[in-house]
This record gives C-alpha cells, structure tokens and sequence, in this order.
C-alpha cells in the first residue's frame, strides 16, 4: 500500500512540476511586458504642454509698460530747478539739440495736438533751459500716452530715442543725471516703437523730409527749394564780387586826407571791406553748390 502511494505521487510531481514552471514563466512573462501602452506615451505630453505655455507665455510677461518707463523719465527730470542753467556750454549744446529732435517736423500732424503741443512746449523750455517747467511737462506724458494711437505711439517713441542720443552724448556730468534720462528716454521709445509694430511698418514708405528750424520758423527742405536757394546765392555772390571790385579799384592817391592818420584809417577799412566782401563771395559759393548737391540728392531719393 506504502508502495503504491509513493509510486502514485512520484508519477504527478513531473506533472505538477512542469505547469508550476509553466504558470512562472506566464506570470513573469505578463508582468514584464507593459499592461497597456498608456503609461509610456502619454505622461510626457503634459509635461510638453506645460513648457510650451510657460515658453509663449514668457515674453509677454518680461514686456516692459510704457507708461512705467514714461514715468521713469519724469523721474528723471525731478532736478534742482536751476539744474539745467548751470550746464556748461557743450552741454547745452547738447539739450538744444535734444530739443530740436524732439519737435522737429510736423510734430502736431505725427503725435497728436495734445501730444504736439505738449512736445514743443517741452521742446522750448529746454532750449530756455527750465528746469522745473520741464519736470511738469514730462509728468504729462504717462496720461497723453494712453490716449494715443499707434502711429502717435510709433513717432513718440522715435522722438524719445533721437532727444535720447542727445542726454547720452553729454557723459557723466554731475551725478549721472543725463546717463539716467538718456536711458529712460530710449528705453521708452523702443517699448513705444516695438507695441506699434504695424504702425511704423506702414509709416516707412512715407517720403523722408529734412527741416530746417530758424527759432519758431521751421522750413522743409525740397529739391526746388533748394534749386532756388542755390540762385540766390550765386546771384549773391556775384553782387559781392562786383562790390570787392570796385573796391579794390579805387586808387588811395583820388582821394585826399587830412593827415597820414586818417590815410591810415583809410586803408584799413578799405582791406576790412575787402575782406568782408571776398569772404561774402566764397561762402556764397560754397552754399550754391551745396544746395545744387543737395537738391540732386533729394531727388534721386524722390525718384
């Protein structure tokens, strides 16, 4: 009997043997291999998501506002009232020019009548070199420019950076105040410039003209003014020649003198005049055949 079960259980342990190794293998083999193909494809996607927003979304969040960096200008010109009287001469030099390429132009027709006025009043007080007025108009700026369009937008913006140049050119003078206005000023034209993109797209195939400004008297500069211009002074010269001429023609012994004194005085004048009238005949030559030169370039940009 004892025989016979131990023949019966060695006769199903290779049996049992062999599915125990086959179910192993079943089983290692299921859990190897990945139960769905979900958990490898599609976790990263959200990830790619997230950086793709996180990389459109950067830029509008580093933009700078305008009107901050309006205000970081009025900042700027928050100076002690005779700060601007006290520059030395260059220097003022310099604001004057600042001041001209701030309302150069039909700055009314590009800005906006507020924002024109307002330029040429900020414009004048540089050239008078008020301080204190000029602090209260560039505090105006941050409210006018929210009312402007983008063209107004886009020709403040080139303005600011132009008048900019001019407070960069004047270097470390006192505390570094013209260094600070200089870089709020191209600071805000470029932000004012790049938020009306379209705008200074459109505006570039509009005709360049060049200006000459006489105080309040502002003249543009056209071929035909310049053709003009380049007349008269040749006519001009002329007139100075035929004058330094008759000048020099006029023997010392035809006129008579009260003593060797005044015959002194005499001659001197006669060479000052000489002087002046030959002087007066270079200077309008040279103008007629800049302004013919500048006429044959205003054309061929024209054309």
């Amino acid at each position: 009997m004892a025989s016979a079960s131990l023949q019966f259980w060695s006769s199903i342990a290779p049996i049992s043997h062999h599915y125990t190794h086959q179910f192993a293998s079943l089983t290692s083999l299921k859990f190897a291999t990945p139960i769905s193909s979900t958990n490898t494809i599609y976790p990263p996607k959200p990830l790619a998501v997230r950086f793709a927003l996180t990389e459109s979304d950067s830029p509008k969040s580093i933009e700078p506002d305008p009107q901050t960096l309006l205000q970081e200008i009025a900042d700027g010109f928050d100076l002690p009232p005779d700060y601007f009287a006290q520059l030395p001469r260059d220097l003022r030099l310099d604001l004057n020019d600042a001041a001209f390429d701030l309302s150069n132009g039909p700055v009314s027709d590009e800005c906006g009548q507020e924002l024109g006025e307002a330029l040429l009043n900020l414009s004048r007080a540089w050239e008078l070199a008020d301080t204190s007025t000029s602090h209260s108009l560039v505090k105006k700026l941050p409210l006018i420019e929210a009312n402007l369009t983008g063209s107004a937008k886009s020709a403040l913006g080139k303005r600011l950076i132009s008048a900019g140049r001019r407070f960069q050119s004047m270097g470390l003078y006192g505390q570094g105040e013209p260094q600070k206005i200089a870089k709020a000023m191209i600071a805000a034209g470029r932000a004012l410039s790049a938020s009306s993109t379209s705008a200074v797209t459109v505006e570039q195939p509009k005709e360049e003209t060049r200006m000459l400004k006489f105080g309040e008297l502002q003249v543009e500069i056209t071929p035909d003014k310049a053709n003009i211009g380049a007349v008269i002074g040749f006519v001009f010269g002329i007139l100075s020649w035929e004058i330094a001429q008759g000048i020099q023609n006029i023997p010392d012994s035809s006129l008579q003198y009260a003593n060797d004194n005044a015959l002194l005085l005499a001659k001197s004048l006669k060479g000052a005049l000489l002087a002046l009238f030959y002087s007066s005949t270079f200077l309008s030559a040279s103008t007629s055949v800049g302004l013919v030169l500048l006429g044959i370039q205003l054309k061929s940009k024209k054309n």
